[in-house]
């Protein structure tokens, strides 16, 4: 963090509580921005994207685009201000086609197996929409964004291997144009969004102290960034889903509504319950038929953290949205790590993690600059749960001294381990306590680079840890 920054945000202890405030948040803007430019270690490099291989030259400025049911991969398509071709395969089962309406731009349908070519500039620099134009293709997934005056991504179909990444081709903008990019993207951080996921949901105690849950799986328009409005597949109209938080012992009912357009079923991952209740149709229980319901009960069983989502067409509902934690108790803290300080947990916070489907990359069901940060102070312990449901692995970095790992996929560990890049696989759990040491606005993302930044600024996996005096 640059002197002046460090200092405006240190100097504002002695300020009354409202000025501090209100001067906060300025610090905090000015933080953020002063941050995009400094990054130096989002900047190099190239790691596995988000979904698919994309292959490009500095040369030919030609991408590699393959479509197929329901996704374009990758999802971000970069060119130069000079423009290029994007060479389109479809590996898909059916017809596709694909179209960046902004910029008038359109191939016809692509028979499976077949590869075509759109030429594409030169146009302004600037992000653009991409998709499939078939009906109902794009609202299940086929989405993605070219990027022109950019740097080209590679990605690995094998979620978190990387080595199957293309290099990134040097941006044609000035370092100029550049770094007002990045502060322009970084001065809108955080930015109001329609919708909030992840709050707890109450339950309804019944007489016999039976905790119910009433849950309706329902597709809603949700606002992931900045006026990018997708169709979320939700649970109670939220990505993530309400967090269910029980305790050990209690019984649990969960009365699930399909309100969707096609069956579904629920599943406790990480969550032990008795077979007829794990929510895989059609071996444990039928598929639960649009306007129909089902009820599960069990007795919970813990501490655990664990994630309740589909198991139906889960390639599709998942990462479209129907995904959201459920805890049972407190995670123990180590005696080792009390000795050191960590004598109680000041902030809890659940970070769900997504890739792929109409959410995209994704934190909490937000991309930057809509993330959101948390706020604690020096000397606050911050426990964070992080959770999984994309469909490759994230090494998540926060920007602070190195983190504890407490318990892995809901299990306490006898002994804490050592962290401060985290990969966390589809499907994994790890609950991590951090210790905030210096104030200021901390970095705090996928380091995965091309999930966090581009040559246009910070986007995806990206969102802030906020310490304060």
């Amino acid at each position: 963090m640059p002197y002046f920054v460090r200092r405006f945000v240190v100097t504002m202890a002695p300020m009354a509580k409202e000025d501090r405030s209100v001067l906060g948040w300025f610090a905090f803007i000015v933080s953020v921005t002063a941050l995009a430019l400094a990054m130096f270690g989002l900047r190099s490099g190239s790691a596995s994207g988000a979904t698919g291989t994309a292959a490009s030259s500095s040369a030919s400025a030609t991408v590699d685009v393959t479509l197929s049911e329901f996704k374009i991969s990758p999802q971000m398509i970069s060119l130069p201000l000079t423009g290029g071709t994007i060479r389109i395969t479809n590996n898909g089962s059916m017809a596709h086609n694909f179209s960046v309406p902004q910029l008038g731009l359109k191939v016809g349908d692509i028979n499976p197996g077949d590869t075509t070519e759109l030429k594409v500039g030169p146009v302004a620099a600037g992000m653009y929409d991409a998709l499939c134009e078939i009906a109902g293709h794009a609202a299940n997934g086929m989405k993605a964004s070219v990027m022109i005056g950019g740097t080209s991504t590679g990605a690995s179909s094998t979620g978190g291997d990387s080595s199957g990444a293309a290099a990134a081709t040097p941006t044609t903008m000035s370092w100029q144009q550049m770094d007002a990019m990045m502060a322009d993207v970084a001065s809108k951080f955080p930015a109001k969004t329609a919708g909030h996921g992840g709050d707890l949901l109450p339950p309804k105690v019944l007489a016999d102290g039976t905790k119910e849950f009433d849950l309706e799986a329902k597709i809603v328009k949700w606002e992931v960034s900045p006026g990018n409005f997708v169709d979320a597949w939700t649970y109670n109209g939220v990505v993530p889903a309400p967090e269910i938080h029980v305790n050990d012992g209690d019984k649990v009912r969960i009365v699930l509504k399909n309100s969707l357009p096609e069956s579904t079923s629920l599943h406790l991952h990480g969550i032990q319950v008795p077979n007829a209740m794990d929510g895989v149709d059609p071996y444990t229980q039928p598929p639960i038929q649009p306007g129909k319901s089902f009820t599960y009960e069990f007795v919970a069983k813990g501490p655990a953290v664990g994630i309740y989502h589909s198991h139906h067409d889960a390639q599709l509902q998942v990462p479209n949205g129907l995904f959201g934690a459920f805890t049972i108790d407190e995670m123990p803290i180590p005696q080792v790590l009390k000795d050191k300080g960590y004598t109680q947990v000041d902030k809890k916070v659940n970070m769900v993690l997504n890739d792929a489907g109409t959410i995209g990359l994704s934190l909490n069901g937000k991309s930057f600059p809509a993330t959101e940060p948390t706020t604690i102070r020096v000397g606050q312990v911050l426990e964070v749960n992080y959770l999984n449901e994309g469909l490759m692995a994230h090494p998540m970095h926060l920007h602070q001294p190195v983190g504890w790992i407490i318990a892995k996929d809901g299990v306490p560990l006898d002994a804490p381990m050592p962290g401060d890049t985290i990969l966390v696989a589809p499907g994994e759990r790890y609950t991590v306590l951090y210790k905030a040491v210096e104030p200021g606005v901390w970095a705090w993302h996928c380091h995965i680079l091309n999930h966090a930044e581009t040559s246009t600024g910070m986007f995806g996996m990206v969102t802030a840890l906020i310490v304060e005096e």
